[in-house]
């Protein structure tokens, strides 16, 4: 397919990309990209992982060298691959993942970020300097508080200030509405709104097409690295439109639709059978805190075979010291577990796995795989903690049996020994995914278990759950995507300061849910 081009003349863009091309040994993130933005406007930059999105924007903003390619500011070339050169232009980035110091407080942070500021200063000359152009840029806060101990959005609002510093005309956002609930989307995208009316070039890379039709003047679209969209007016292309586009099929399925914000989940709860009893009891359970978040205070919750339940929540609002609770792993000082019946509150995870427990970590790379060991070693784990320390193991009947399993999980490998650190990020959950789920697993807590996956990799992870659900499993599903949440829960629960703040049923509202997350309806 040619890219489809605007057109609407552009006499001097903001932002001109020429031929980038960017290869990482034999992988090509970027094949001849060329796009021009035009100023004063907002742009979208759209597409499946690994499209190129994210390179895209560390390559304009002078990160990424590419080779061949040419960057073009207001007419003028700069030299790529250099982040200063960029900057003088114009440029500034907010990354995914924020990059101010986390022990700083707001006024050092930004401080940290000027350029041509005095050395010498004090808190207070700090605090002063910055108080107004926080308060030009609607960012409510306390200049004098730690990073650390702001809210994400907050956060989010000083990495803008803090890029603002310099009068910069060009501010790319990478992925910025994905650790935001709903409201915090809308206040980005009013603070956005804000930099155009002020003649600020602004270029969003975004996942939602909703996001994207609800915000941007312009949408440009990768795939696999490669131009397939360059500017097009959003006024001229509707959702379903620009859902193919992205996805390369001329008909998208409806859990393919809802992955990327193209259309609303159905909100279709399963027959849940009440008088079967709850496979996992939790009754006021509080645990000790500790440097991940905050702890659970006085936690209920209940779920039955054959139910998924949805944890919503801004994160760091005590999901992970949920996880832990249940999984054994923080120390539980009041309250009552059960599970299948029995009083687990002094078994371990090894006893909790016999009984049918299995958890899909919230960090596939660290928590759930070991990168420098082979395919087959990942899967046999599982099975080594069921046998005792006299059992008979053979190495050559795993590596068989991993094999078989990894075949049916339809993980793409070269070999068994290849070394797990080699996979892509949904082959690598699948992998997970296949140690995980099998004939003796019960309670399934499946912790942010699409996160950086493409759509089909996404599309296999519901099915799985969907088909665990079926047979009578019972899965606890921890996700920052609403949409995720609406489209695969029976029910959905809010986490908020280590506390249940709501329960949901559907059909689910977007609104109520994220005020839940927020504080907002209490």
């Amino acid at each position: 397919m040619k890219p489809m081009m605007s057109h609407r003349a552009i006499a001097l863009p903001a932002l001109h990309c020429r031929d980038i091309t960017v290869t990482y040994g034999d992988s090509v993130a970027l094949s001849g990209v060329s796009v021009a933005f035009e100023p004063g406007l907002i742009h979208a930059v759209v597409g499946q992982n690994g499209a190129g999105k994210t390179t895209f924007a560390r390559v304009a903003a002078g990160l990424v060298k590419p080779e061949p390619g040419e960057i073009l500011i207001n007419g003028e070339p700069i030299e790529p691959g250099k982040v200063k050169a960029a900057r003088r232009a114009g440029v500034e980035l907010v990354h995914q993942s924020f990059a101010l110091p986390p022990s700083f407080t707001v006024s050092e942070a930004i401080e940290f970020g000027a350029t041509g500021q005095s050395p010498l200063f004090t808190s207070s000359q700090l605090n002063r300097r910055w108080r107004e152009h926080l308060h030009s840029l609607d960012v409510t806060v306390d200049s004098s508080r730690r990073i650390r101990d702001l809210p994400v959005e907050t956060q989010q609002g000083v990495e803008i200030a803090r890029a603002l510093v310099s009068d910069a005309r060009i501010l790319i956002l990478d992925e910025p509405t994905a650790v935001l609930s709903p409201s915090g989307i809308e206040r980005l995208f009013e603070r956005v709104r804000m930099l155009k009316a002020r003649g600020v070039t602004v270029i969003l890379i975004l996942h939602k097409i909703r996001e994207v039709l609800g915000i941007a003047d312009t949408v440009t679209v990768l795939r696999g690295g490669k131009l397939i969209a360059a500017a097009v007016p959003c006024a001229t292309i509707g959702p379903r439109e620009l859902a193919e586009l992205i996805i390369g099929t001329s008909a998208p399925s409806d859990d393919a639709a809802v992955v990327i914000g193209a259309s609303t989940p159905t909100d279709q709860a399963y027959a849940i059978t009440a008088s079967v009893p709850p496979f996992l009891k939790m009754e006021n359970v509080s645990t000790q805190s500790d440097a991940e978040g905050p702890s659970l205070e006085e936690v209920s919750l209940s779920i039955r075979p054959g139910e998924i339940i949805g944890v919503a929540g801004i994160e760091g609002n005590g999901q992970r010291a949920l996880v832990q609770a249940i999984a054994g792993l923080v120390e539980v000082p009041s309250g009552k577990l059960v599970l299948g019946g029995e009083d687990i509150m002094k078994r371990d995870l090894g006893d909790r796995r016999s009984m049918g427990l299995r958890i899909i970590p919230f960090e596939r790379n660290t928590e759930g795989l070991s990168l420098s060991s082979s395919l087959w070693e990942n899967w046999s784990i599982a099975r080594l903690l069921s046998k005792g320390l006299l059992d008979f193991v053979s190495p050559q009947a795993l590596k068989r049996e991993s094999v078989a399993t990894l075949d049916a999980w339809s993980v793409r490998y070269a070999a068994p020994t290849q070394r797990a650190g080699s996979l892509s990020g949904g082959n690598a959950q699948k992998l997970i995914f296949a140690r995980e789920i099998d004939q003796n697993a019960k309670l399934i807590i499946a912790a942010q278990p699409t996160r950086g996956l493409d759509i089909g990799a996404t599309l296999f992870v519901w099915k799985a759950q969907r088909e665990a659900r079926n047979r009578g499993c019972a899965i606890i599903l921890i996700s920052s995507d609403l949409d995720e949440l609406f489209d695969i829960s029976d029910r959905i629960i809010v986490m908020l300061s280590g506390r249940i703040a709501a329960e949901f049923s559907a059909p689910f509202d977007m609104a109520k849910v994220g005020a839940a997350m927020t504080g907002a309806d209490q």
